[in-house]
């Protein structure tokens, strides 16, 4: 393939490559030099221009395919037109000679089609350069066009369509030739040639004035009939034609009109020429009188259909303002439409027509508009309506019946009200919140229009008004509960009335339906308001029968319609429901036989229709409630339900009694239970098989219907993938609803709510916009079809094999199209039969069932209905599943091999062709692997059979289900099959365009099969890879959309497996461009790739498609959208039009993906893009928005506001293309503010973006950077638009990004004004985004978001001014007054839960705020105290911190509300932890409910609470920790309390209540509810939640109180640390872990406080008799801890595992393990560090809590992890600092040893041991050691030192110890590092100085020496730095002491060796100027305490002086010299009297 890429085409390697693969080459080139050719110089071009003519012109007669002719012909215009052009016309008449050529062989085809294609390309690019050549050329066409065949007339068609584009109005003069020849073949038998002309006469009516002046109507009627037996793809043309066409007539191009004087059409004309072909169709007004005398037949569908299309085009052609100006006309005329009877001449007629024009309404209505102008249109809809209805009302009114044509105008107007409704509905249910202006409007008066037609004669009307209902309450939920309640007043004043009944009934249903859409939902008290209703409609039933029928319907309806609202409603109801449905059937057998003889046949139409009823109620309840079907209700239902199977066999006997016209009741009866069998489970109505399974085999097989009617359900059971060869990809497109009617199956599409009035109140069908039920017939046949597949699995061989044979005797017996639809009926049962079993996993049954249903599937192979071939195959597929035998499957395969190789006809070729498909795709790979082989070859061999396309289709879709589902199996067979398909895609022709749709499924599979393999670069992966390519580009030409939807998905794969091989820069372009096509799968497809895309490569899909928005310039046939907000802001514009869910989804995931890699970078672009998208507010008549305080925006606004309410049905403003068609829906705001949200999320890793210095800094050194923090204006301004929007998502999503900005920002400060932060300055738009939300009408789901923005805001700290906080803090307050009003005060909109929802976020949000008032007057307080202030220093007090809140403000907020707040409080954490109970409490639970819920709303109040109870928690322990526990709040506050709160069940009794019994009351509610949370916090907690938690224990546990209640109940201890150890087992974060270690540690001082008390009372109690004292404490006399019930151990537990957690060196198995690598010990992270210490502090106090003997215990391993935590942490620090853990080590070790076990005489023994083996560990730590080079000696040693000082008396004379300790002190003098060396003296002094002369003495004796050594050595090499000097001095001062602690006696040798190591110090006094600092420090060091020494002890002194004359010498010159200068400086130095200075290093921590 690299061979081809050559500007020439390289002539030597295509001789060399076989015959097969030359096409592919010459592709290959082709593809190669349309990419070269527009890239390449000029020059290069011109000079092989010659040849390269001759090499393309060769081509055109070597029988190029259709792929390959149109690049030729492509290339050859693009040579020509950038080269010369001398020899274009020798090749334009060659061309034209070729096409002349009489040559009529299929052989020369190829070549004629390649140069009429030439010459289309050339007049396309150069157009009039090519001059007054065109008229021949065209005639040349016109002609050949007279003789060609299908494919040549198709081909010549878009020739002349090219060449009309390029010679635009020049070619006028050919124009009616043209138009003559073109017309008569707009009828041709092809549909591809139909579609040619529709296009080229597209071309042609732009220039062409005739086609809409004086041709329009015969235009408009070959349009009609060019529809007639139309396909998908013709109906689209031609209604894109005929559509174009007539907008141009009514407002025509301007430059066409300005040529010719025209004379336009009205619009009046207009649409009656359109409305002749909907109603009249193609026989118009044209045809000869014999057949409009025949009396005209009705409209063929298709017609109907594409006029219906034709009419969408028609209007958006005209543009969105057009409609806008024209809507009433429109809508009357369409409307119109709908009740013309010839629109209507059968009910089904009247069905399709009515979906039509609802498309029509829909499709212009919903897409052009904007949310202003749908509004406006939404008024005009009402207008209609009330007008038919007053016209109705005339009607029926008009007793006399003197107007007898009235009557048929109801029956019409029916269907314009079905129309109108339906279409105000969808209006209103798209927009949502913001339709509210038309609903409160009262000028409108929609309810009350709506409402009105409730009592429309007709049913259909009236449900379409429930319907309507419905939509408006699903849009605003508030007006759910007003309209249930005025729906249930008027059906009990206009009882009499069969149509309220009937009507206000349907509305309460619908609304009843529509409840579960809506959140809040409505109150509990409706649903008993339902029941009375409904019981007393059919308790009344039987009183008057001329309302007996609708009583029924009503009442059972309203029933079925309540069981929707779930289980937690009917609970209460159910046992009377019960109850009625065991009434509405006879109780036995004997009663149901004497039934049959009574009644006469109203009663048994009201009989049979109440038992319809009843069923259809169970069923809703048996599929909304599945919680209540115990066995119990599952038996009571059977009763009735049996009776009702019993009853079904005695109908057909009363019908022939009574008259036909019970069929349809009877029908009825026999869908509900149908429909309520397949609900329930099989096994329950066993025994009645036998009778159900007649009825139901009778019902599908037609048996006792004279009609032919069939399943819609076989669509659906058939394979997704099959869809392409039963057309069924038509559910796919734009026009589903239409095109439905045009499927073949019965009654296809004409669902209506009529058909079943239950579906009012079902959940609608997803992707559908209101339900559909089909007409009864059909629906009866599909429930029996469905309940067969349920029962089938359970029924015996033995009936199976019966009903098997019985299916092949129903399709003998039935002839002609009975016996399709039979035979369809039957398919389709037992394809659900055979779906039931795979489910199953049961099998088919013995041998001879097997046989029959094998036959029974093979005859049908061959069927030539092609929908029932793929039936079969798809149940031969299900039956090898099901049967799984190898032999079985063999046999089946052989079969079909068998009758493939012999068959010669078309059908079993395609039947037996898809069998071997499924065979494959049901067994998979494996199992069918042994015929992989032969199944291929045969397939491959079909699927090159030119004679049919119908052969290849369905070989090539087989073959592309077995690639699918051999897997890795195939990739044998991979090279053979891509070389078929790819000569496939070369050779057949476009016009098939399923072929090619295969030949995309093939190709995509092969792609998976091969996978990954792909990447890889070897000879054969680089072929396959490049085959693929071309294949996929071969595809992505191709003019059906299906065709490119399946080259994108195939390319998709690729860049999946090999994403370096696909080239970017060519397909995002494509992309984008199909984004704007017609079709919704390619929409898809495209969307769905840029999706794959975005996840990897955001950035150059993004740049790709700029880049051709910059190219759109140039090339301006391609309609783009793309603008400068690039691909994103098409995507954006997109979810505007856009309805289909997928491609919405996707689109959403898209942008997400661009927006995490992009938005960072991007940031001013995408908050540009969202704030142009949130800013397209539709404030219609201002109410609900605030003013937003803008500083220049505001006039404008306004200017612009008044005139667009002025030009909205006036002036069309400029060309309305260049604006973007519909401002931004509410959807794609919330979106967008959803987006905002993201990338606030997104800038969190780079703390720059949330810094304003940071900021600004960084944009001055990087102007194109960007941070967040800038565009903060924007931020809380786009917040601000959403917050106080109409549509209440968007004030959701609004709400939540306000809150997101205020966590985010606001703790950044201002840097200009100090002190301040930078939200300060918004606190004006954050209230007013916030008040809104609190006003009375809010939904309660707003305003508890407000609540939490409120806390956020109040408690973040941003606002310091008490005035300003207060706006937002009376928002909270006032939502408080309402929480306190108890339960049932306010009138209820909503259910209970929505207002639980409310009180506890109100009660969350005070907790917050409680919070952090009590944080800030806690850190005021623990701040060092301020001076005094008196009057006169304030002012500078004030300059630093005028804005500090002083500390008391929040918590003055708080307090008036703390005595309500603290009660409500713990009402809502008693209701909380009642509500956290298992289940098998539920009986305990109060009857009445809680504080704030009530019983019926349980389920959903626990959610309500667990999202709130954490933060109140918190406020209430702190509440209690401030009180004391409420101490006295008990008193004062009760009479109030009984008086303001209802809701508290534990007031009164709080009286008699002692102080002890509420402290002990409230600690087990606090410890409760958090000890049932921490036990398991589910994983989706929020770790704030957790924090709250522990907070709240450690401050409950602050307070005395609590303590001593923890401390008398150990187990509760116990309990409380094992719940913390788990939980520190499960949440990482070292905020919880150290958040648990203070709770540990409070748990713990509480049990020392209660010991302490313990002994104290002891002591008490036995100061007489002190000897015989049991031990106090924890391990009593034996010292045993018992796991469980010991505290000490409960803790021990949790802090080792902190500890080994932290330090895992610890562990000494760990150090055992042979995979044990030492690790050198680190410096913990500072958290960590902290955590360890704490750990450490609490681990030496638990000793303490032990009896001595349990003290001992433990000891050993406290002092194990003590010392072990020692030598880990113990590491140099560069600034000699000591680590907190070390510290805390050391404190601990003095603690322990310090403690007074030693001194108990019992411990002695074991007590020594313990200290010494503690000293040896440690001194074995602090052995110097290679591995552990940067160990911290001086932390050693000062433990070392501990264990000297404190336990000198068990350490004394124990020598090993002895000689470590002095080793390590000398280490330590001789270490190198000064700081060692100084911190060694003075621990030395300290051992030095130790009392006991025992301990003291071995030391002196061993090191004094070495320390002489040293400080004499000084001399020789003086300090050099301050710490070394420091280390001199230290030692300096040891000896002194030494001195002082000698007796007199040795006083002399003592100084003897002092005052000459002083004296050496002293420096030369000519030196003195000139020595260093540190070494003058020295000597004036040396020289003071020299001074000092000899007063001291003046006698020896002299003595030590005299006996060395030469130190004498130096100490006096040194005094002189000192003298001077002192004189020289002031005599104030010696006024200094010369003290021992303190050692100048002191520990953080003193230990001793």
């Amino acid at each position: 393939m690299e061979l081809a890429h050559s500007l020439l085409l390289n002539e030597d390697a295509l001789a060399q490559i076989t015959e097969a693969k030359r096409p592919v080459f010459i592709f290959e080139w082709l593809r190669f030099l349309d990419k070269v050719l527009v890239a390449a110089n000029r020059v290069d071009v011109k000079e092989k221009q010659k040849k390269l003519v001759e090499q393309l012109t060769g081509l055109i007669s070597s029988a190029p395919g259709p792929p390959t002719r149109k690049l030729l012909a492509k290339n050859l215009a693009t040579l020509y037109s950038i080269g010369d052009t001398f020899t274009v016309f020798q090749t334009l008449d060659k061309c034209n000679d070729i096409i002349k050529s009489k040559d009529d062989t299929p052989a020369y085809l190829p070549t004629k089609l390649a140069a009429v294609a030439c010459v289309g390309a050339f007049y396309e690019k150069m157009g009039r350069m090519l001059g007054s050549s065109f008229p021949d050329t065209i005639n040349n066409l016109l002609k050949a066009l007279k003789s060609a065949e299908s494919q040549g007339r198709g081909e010549i068609l878009l020739s002349l369509q090219k060449v009309l584009c390029g010679l635009g109005g020049a070619a006028a003069s050919c124009h009616r030739d043209i138009y003559k020849n073109a017309r008569s073949l707009l009828t041709d038998r092809s549909m591809a040639v139909r579609c040619a002309v529709a296009k080229c006469l597209l071309e042609l009516q732009n220039e062409a004035v005739f086609m809409w002046t004086t041709e329009l109507e015969n235009v408009a009627t070959l349009c009609f009939k060019a529809l007639e037996g139309s396909n998908y793809g013709v109906r689209v043309a031609v209604a894109k034609l005929l559509g174009t066409v007539m907008a141009t007539a009514l407002l025509p191009k301007q430059a066409a009109v300005m040529r010719q004087n025209v004379k336009r059409a009205t619009l009046e004309e207009v649409l009656e020429l359109m409305a002749t072909g909907f109603l009249r169709g193609g026989s118009g007004f044209l045809k000869s009188g014999g057949e409009m005398l025949k009396g005209g037949g009705s409209v063929s569908r298709e017609v109907r259909v594409g006029v219906t299309q034709a009419y969408v085009v028609f209007v958006t052609t005209l543009g969105g303002q057009w409609l806008e100006r024209n809507f009433a006309t429109f809508l009357s005329h369409v409307l119109d439409l709908v009740s013309h009877p010839r629109a209507t001449q059968t009910h089904v007629d009247a069905v399709y027509s009515r979906r039509c024009v609802s498309f029509m309404l829909r499709a212009t209505l919903g897409g052009l508009l904007g949310e202003k102008a749908q509004i406006a249109a939404g008024k005009e809809i009402c207008q209609a309506i009330s007008k038919q209805m007053r016209a109705v009302e005339a009607v029926v009114n008009d007793m006399s019946g003197e107007n007898k044509a009235g009557a048929a105008d109801v029956s019409a107007s029916q269907h314009v009200m079905v129309c109108a409704l339906k279409e105000l509905g969808s209006l209103v249910q798209s927009l949502s919140a913001t339709s509210s202006p038309l609903i409160q409007e009262p000028s409108i008066g929609l309810l009350e229009t709506v409402t009105s037609v409730l009592l429309h004669p007709s049913m259909a009307a009236r449900l379409a008004a429930a319907w309507c209902l419905r939509c408006v309450a699903v849009a605003l939920p508030y007006q759910l509960t007003p309209l249930l309640d005025r729906c249930a007043e008027r059906i009990n004043n206009l009882k009499s009335s069969p149509e309220a009944v009937s009507g206000y009934s349907f509305a309460m249903a619908a609304l009843l339906g529509g409840v579960h859409q809506c959140p809040l939902g409505i109150p509990h008290s409706k649903g008993k308001l339902v029941v009375s209703i409904a019981e007393d409609l059919l308790r009344t039933a039987a009183q008057n029968s001329r309302l007996s029928l609708q009583r029924t319907q009503a009442g059972w309806l309203l029933l079925g319609a309540l069981m929707t609202l779930g289980p937690s409603l009917v609970r209460y109801h159910l046992p009377k429901m019960l109850l009625l449905w065991r009434n509405v059937f006879p109780r036995s057998q004997k009663e149901l036989e004497a039934e049959k003889a009574r009644g006469d046949s109203f009663t048994w139409q009201v009989t049979l229709e109440g038992r319809a009823g009843a069923l259809c109620a169970m069923r809703s309840f048996v599929a909304h409630c599945p919680e209540l079907l115990t066995e119990d209700v599952i038996r009571r239902l059977m009763t009735p339900i049996e009776c009702a199977m019993t009853m079904m066999s005695h109908v057909p006997a009363i019908i022939k009694v009574h008259g036909a016209h019970l069929k349809a009741s009877a029908a009825m009866v026999r869908l509900r239970l149908y429909d309520i069998l397949a609900l329930l489970p099989p096994k329950t109505y066993e025994g009645s098989f036998n009778a159900l399974l007649r009825e139901l085999v009778a019902e599908f097989t037609l048996t006792d219907n004279s009609a032919n009617t069939t399943t819609s359900l076989l669509r659906s059971l058939c394979h997704y993938d099959d869809s392409v060869l039963m057309g069924s990809w038509l559910q796919e497109t734009d026009h589903k609803c239409i095109e439905d009617q045009l499927q073949p199956n019965s009654a296809s599409g004409s669902g209506a709510l009529e058909h079943d009035p239950s579906s009012i109140y079902l959940r609608v069908p997803v992707g559908e916009a209101i339900p559909g039920p089909l007409p009864l017939g059909v629906s009866v046949i599909d429930a029996s079809v469905a309940l067969f597949g349920v029962v089938f699995p359970h029924v015996s061989f033995k009936h199976r094999l019966q009903m098997l044979d019985h299916f092949a005797e129903c399709v003998k017996q039935a002839k002609g199209v009975r016996q399709q639809a039979v035979q369809l009926n039957i398919f389709t049962a037992v394809l659900s039969a055979l779906k039931g079993l795979a489910e199953n996993k049961s099998t088919l049954g013995p041998e001879e069932v097997r046989k029959s249903a094998l036959a029974l599937v093979m005859g049908a192979l061959d069927n030539p209905n092609p929908i029932l071939r793929c039936a079969a195959g798809e149940a031969l597929g299900r039956m090898a599943q099901v049967v799984g035998e190898a032999t079985f499957i063999a046999r089946m395969a052989q079969t079909s091999f068998d009758k493939l190789k012999s068959a010669r006809d078309v059908v079993s070729r395609t039947g037996h062709s898809l069998a071997l498909g499924c065979l494959h795709r049901y067994v998979g790979g494996i199992g069918s692997g042994q015929h992989l082989k032969t199944s291929v070859s045969i397939l491959l061999a079909l699927a090159q059979d030119g004679s049919s396309h119908e052969v290849q289709t369905w070989a090539l879709h087989s073959l592309a289900l077995i690639v699918d589902s051999s897997g890795p199996m195939y990739r044998g067979y991979v090279e053979p099959t891509l070389s078929l398909v790819l000569t496939l895609l070369l050779t057949v022709p476009p016009s098939h365009t399923e072929v090619h749709q295969c030949l995309g499924r093939c190709l995509g599979a092969l792609i998976t099969t091969v996978g990954p393999e792909l990447q890889g670069n070897g000879a054969t992966i680089s072929t396959i890879r490049s085959s693929c390519l071309v294949g996929c580009a071969i595809m992505q030409d191709h003019s059906d959309s299906l065709v490119q939807a399946a080259a994108i998905s195939c390319l998709q794969q690729l860049h999946m497996f090999a994403p370096r091989h696909v080239n970017l820069s060519s397909l995002v372009p494509c992309l984008c461009v199909h984004l704007c096509s017609s079709h919704l799968l390619l929409r898809r497809a495209a969307v769905a790739c840029l999706r794959q895309l975005a996840q990897r490569e955001a950035a150059e899909v993004c740049e790709y498609a700029m880049s051709l928005a910059k190219r759109g310039g140039d090339n301006t046939t391609i309609n783009l959208n793309i603008t400068e907000t690039g691909l994103e802001g098409v995507l954006f514009g997109m979810l505007d039009r856009e309805t289909d869910r997928k491609l919405c989804s996707d689109i959403h995931d898209t942008l997400g993906h661009m927006l995490s890699s992009l938005a960072v970078e991007k940031l001013s672009h995408w908050l540009k893009l969202c704030k142009d998208v949130l800013a397209a507010t539709t404030d219609v008549g201002g109410g609900g928005a605030v003013v937003f305080e803008v500083e220049k925006d505001e006039e404008d606004s306004e200017k612009k506001d008044e005139m667009d309410d002025d030009t909205m049905f006036t002036g069309l403003g400029e060309d309305d293309k260049s604006k973007p068609s519909v401002a931004p829906r509410w959807v794609t705001r919330v979106f967008a503010a959803d987006c905002l949200c993201r990338i606030i999320l997104l800038c969190e890793n780079d703390k720059a973006h949330f810094d304003l210095a940071a900021a600004r800094s960084a944009q001055a050194k990087n102007p194109k950077g960007d941070q967040l923090v800038l565009h903060l204006s924007d931020l809380i301004r786009m917040a601000f638009m959403a917050a106080t929007d109409h549509s209440n998502q968007l004030r959701m999503a609004g709400l939540q990004a306000l809150e997101d900005i205020i966590k985010k920002f606001a703790s950044v400060p201002e840097p200009e004004f100090p002190g301040h932060v930078i939200l300060e300055q918004y606190q004006a738009n954050v209230g007013a985004a916030l008040r809104p939300a609190f006003s009375p009408d809010t939904p309660s789901d707003i305003t508890a978001k407000a609540c939490q923005v409120c806390s956020t805001w109040i408690g973040s700290g941003v606002v310091s001014d008490l005035n300003d906080l207060r706006r937002v803090h009376n928002l909270l307050v006032s939502s408080l007054d309402k929480v306190q009003a108890g339960k049932g005060s306010s009138s209820q909109l909503y259910s209970e839960s929505a207002t639980t929802m409310e009180k506890l976020a109100v009660l969350k949000a005070w907790a917050e705020v409680y919070v952090v008032a009590m944080k800030i007057k806690k850190d005021a307080e623990s701040k060092p105290a301020k001076p005094v202030r008196n009057g006169d220093d304030d002012d500078d007090e004030d300059d630093l911190g005028a804005n500090v809140l002083p500390p008391d403000s929040l918590i003055t907020l708080v307090q008036p509300e703390l005595p309500s707040l603290s009660r409500l409080w713990l009402a809502m954490l008693r209701d909380y932890a009642l509500l956290t109970l298992p289940s098998e409490f539920s009986s305990q639970l109060p009857p009445d409910g809680g504080a704030f819920y009530t019983p019926e709303t349980i389920d959903t109040a626990r959610l309500h609470y667990r999202s709130s109870w954490a933060p109140v928690l918190h406020a209430v322990a702190l509440w209690l920790s401030s009180t004391g526990f409420g101490a006295g709040e008990e008193k004062e506050e009760v009479p109030s309390s009984l008086s303001r709160a209802p809701a508290i069940p534990q007031a009164p009794s709080s009286t008699t209540k002692t102080f002890e019994e509420s402290v002990k009351d409230r600690m087990h509610l606090m410890l409760g509810v958090s000890i049932e949370f921490l036990c398991f916090p589910r994983p989706e907690e929020p770790i704030e939640h957790v924090m709250s938690c522990l907070q709240a224990l450690f401050t409950l546990l602050e307070s005395p109180s609590a303590k001593i209640h923890i401390a008398e109940d150990q187990l509760l201890a116990v309990e409380l640390l094992n719940v913390l150890h788990r939980l520190l087992l499960t949440r990482d974060p070292p905020a919880v872990q150290l958040q648990v270690i203070a709770v540990v540690q409070e748990t713990i001082r509480a049990a020392q406080d209660h010991l302490q008390r313990q002994k104290a009372s002891k002591v008490k109690e036995e100061e007489g008799e002190k000897d015989s004292q049991p031990s106090l404490g924890e391990g009593g006399d034996t010292g045993e801890l018992i796991p469980g019930k010991s505290l000490v151990f409960a803790a021990m537990e949790l802090l080792v595992f902190v500890l080994v957690r932290h330090l895992p060196q610890l562990n000494a198995r760990v150090k055992e393990s042979p995979s044990h690598v030492p690790l050198r010990p680190q410096r913990l992270p500072e958290e960590s560090a902290r955590l360890v210490a704490n750990t450490v502090s609490i681990l030496a106090e638990l000793p303490s809590l032990c009896s001595p003997a349990g003290s001992m215990t433990i000891l050993p391993t406290v002092l194990f992890l003590i010392t072990g935590v020692l030598r880990e942490a113990a590491v140099k620090t560069a600034d000699n600092s000591v680590p907190v853990t070390v510290s805390a080590a050391l404190q601990g070790i003095k603690t322990i040893i310090t403690s007074p076990l030693a001194r108990l005489e019992g411990m002695q023994t074991q007590w020594t041991g313990l200290v010494r083996s503690s000293l040896a560990s440690v001194l074995e730590n602090s052995q110097p050691d290679e591995s552990r080079p940067d160990m911290d000696e001086v932390s050693m040693l000062t433990a070392i030192t501990l264990f000297l000082l404190s336990a000198s008396n068990e350490l004394v004379g124990v020598t090993v110890l002895q000689k470590g300790c002095m080793d390590r002190f000398r280490n330590a003098l001789n270490s190198s590092d000064p700081w060692v060396q100084a911190r060694c003296y003075q621990l030395l002094l300290s051992v030095f100085q130790h009392s006991s002369r025992a301990l003291s003495t071995p030391y002196i004796h061993a090191l004094a020496p070495l320390m002489m050594e040293k400080l004499r050595a000084v001399e020789r090499s003086r300090p050099g730095t301050a710490a070394e000097l420091q280390a001199v001095q230290e030692g300096i001062r040891v000896l002194e002491n030494l001195v002082g602690m000698g007796e007199e006696q040795n006083r002399v040798q003592l100084l003897a060796l002092l005052v000459p190591t002083l004296v050496s110090y002293l420096l030369d006094e000519n030196a003195i100027s000139s020595a260093p600092q540190v070494s003058r420090a020295l000597h004036d060091f040396a020289l003071q305490n020299l001074m000092r020494i000899g007063p001291l002890y003046p006698a020896a002194f002299k003595i030590v002086i005299g006996a060395a004359p030469e130190l004498k010498i130096r100490l006096e010159s040194a005094i002189r010299a000192n003298q001077a200068s002192n004189r020289a400086k002031a005599a104030a130095r010696q006024a200094q009297p010369t003290v021992q200075a303190a050692p100048t290093i002191k520990l953080k921590t003193s230990f001793f």
